[in-house]
């Protein structure tokens, strides 16, 4: 098989720990994406209902990008093994575009930097979740996905705080300059996190080793099967996979609204700021950008509680539970004013988000045939990215058309949407057999 299909040895914890760590850089990466990028677009003379479609890149990317890399994955083997030369590649661009997009003097040069660091980080992450089905027994990979979930947590508290760190004590200006539309705190994180990107994910390249395949010429002829592999898959997918699906589409409805508008909702709504270049605008952004802090710091804690609470309690519950505690947090922005109780409504949303990273993919790898785990992985992604896209689309047109409908109500949008995928994850059917070949 290409895949193992011996039973794993269980691994200890600073193995799991190893495999997880490039995590931290992919997050580092997506939490300066996450926390500034509305604001960038708008520093550079982007309107309300032009944010939607400038966000096109992430879900498109992901789109192409993750099924061709899991199905591409599933069928290398080198001296870096199976998964480990995508994160390699992957990092590489990546970092290479996080250096570029602060430098952006135009709002076309932004938004096609977003489109190659989308397509970059897809090349490294997706790989990252079929890793650990490949080298965790199925007792074990709750916990490794949970793992995951806590350098995702770390990587994202801290990169959604660095431009406020880098302001004060540090003295780095927050706002835009004359000389430049970005301010350079924003530079000088995006800076680092090229860095952390690529050393996190070098870690794991360089710590961890893969099984090779049992079979050698079946893995060649695999590579000759052609990328219909990719259809015949999506044809037979997986009962639970597609129960999952529905789950997936409502989740990630709901973080692409808070992505998108949460930021840029806070200064322009919450605050009432009306110029990008105003120190009240830069006080949202940097309120924003806390919630976002206190979310992943949550996630954090949250992630290391489900690796205990993984072993005793299905991750069908886990994840029930902490989408309810998320849409909560996410719509109850839409009546909260005090700056306290917006962090409070963000520790729902971090719990969501701790499980968002691991439950789905733990109650999905063990209903996955071994041989298609990669390229699974990447079809997994289309109910992640189609909702994206279908936000950006109706939303720009709606907000475009109906000015009523603003940045906040997208994020109360989302709260609600957030909601739908818990009453859902209840049709998922976690009795089913495990899928062994």
């Amino acid at each position: 098989m290409l895949a193992p299909t011996q039973p794993r040895a269980a691994l200890n914890f600073w193995q799991i720990f190893n495999m997880s760590f490039g995590f931290f850089g992919i997050q580092f990466g997506w939490g300066l994406q996450m926390g500034n990028m509305s604001a960038i677009y708008e520093y550079l003379g982007a309107k309300e209902s032009e944010l939607p479609l400038l966000w096109l890149a992430a879900p498109l990317t992901g789109l192409i990008v993750q099924p061709i890399i899991g199905h591409m994955s599933d069928r290398t083997w080198g001296p870096l093994g199976r998964r480990r030369p995508y994160f390699l590649v992957g990092a590489l661009l990546a970092s290479l575009a996080l250096l570029a997009m602060p430098h952006s003097g135009t709002l076309w040069m932004a938004a096609g930097l977003l489109w190659v660091l989308d397509a970059s980080v897809n090349i490294t992450m997706e790989p990252f979740r079929a890793f650990v089905a490949d080298l965790l027994p199925e007792r074990q990979r709750t916990v490794g996905f949970a793992m995951q979930s806590v350098f995702i947590g770390a990587g994202a508290v801290i990169a959604s705080k660095l431009p406020e760190w880098l302001h004060q004590p540090f003295g780095i200006a927050n706002q835009p300059t004359g000389t430049h539309p970005i301010p350079q705190t924003v530079t000088v994180a995006f800076t680092v996190g090229a860095a952390v990107f690529l050393v996190a994910v070098l870690w794991t390249v360089f710590s961890t080793k893969e099984h090779p395949p049992e079979n050698l010429e079946e893995l060649r002829a695999k590579k000759a099967e052609g990328w219909g592999e990719i259809f015949s898959a999506f044809a037979q997918m997986p009962a639970r996979m597609k129960q999952l699906a529905a789950v997936q589409f409502f989740t990630w409805m709901g973080l692409f609204c808070m992505w998108i508008f949460f930021s840029v909702a806070v200064a322009r709504n919450i605050m009432g700021a009306t110029d990008t270049k105003s120190e009240l605008y830069q006080r949202g952004i940097d309120l924003a950008n806390s919630c976002f802090a206190t979310y992943n710091l949550t996630a954090f804690f949250a992630a290391m509680a489900f690796l205990w609470l993984g072993r005793v309690v299905s991750a069908r519950t886990i994840h029930f539970v902490s989408l309810v505690l998320g849409g909560l947090g996410l719509a109850s922005v839409g009546v909260i004013r005090d700056p306290a109780l917006l962090q409070l409504a963000f520790v729902g949303v971090g719990i969501a988000w701790a499980s968002i990273l691991s439950m789905p993919y733990a109650m999905l790898s063990s209903a996955l045939p071994p041989a298609r785990m990669g390229v699974y992985m990447g079809i997994f992604n289309f109910f992640i990215v189609i909702p994206q896209i279908l936000v950006a689309i109706v939303l720009s047109r709606v907000m475009d058309q109906y000015p009523s409908v603003d940045r906040l109500t997208a994020v109360v949008i989302g709260g609600v949407a957030m909601l739908i995928a818990a009453a859902c994850t209840w049709l998922v059917r976690d009795d089913e057999p495990t899928v062994t070949e």
